[in-house]
């Protein structure tokens, strides 16, 4: 990992199948600068790596998937 990326944990509520992980993991794997994410459909864990990944736009995959990331 380089100095620049991050990891940051989310958790994403709602999800029930593979087909939402998959779905999550689509949206998320889009947003700007993100380089890998790890979906855990039993804990709703949501990791994902990058440089400069706005929490926003991470929130917003989310929604956009049918989702939400919650605390």
């Amino acid at each position: 990992m380089s100095q620049s990326e991050s990891v940051r944990e989310y958790t994403v509520q709602g999800m029930t199948c593979s087909h939402c992980v998959a779905s999550v993991t689509e949206e998320v794997s889009e947003v700007a600068g993100v380089v890998d994410v790890d979906v855990e459909l039993e804990s709703g864990r949501l990791v994902v790596r990058g440089a400069d990944v706005s929490d926003e736009a991470v929130r917003a995959a989310v929604a956009e998937a049918g989702y939400e990331v919650v605390g």
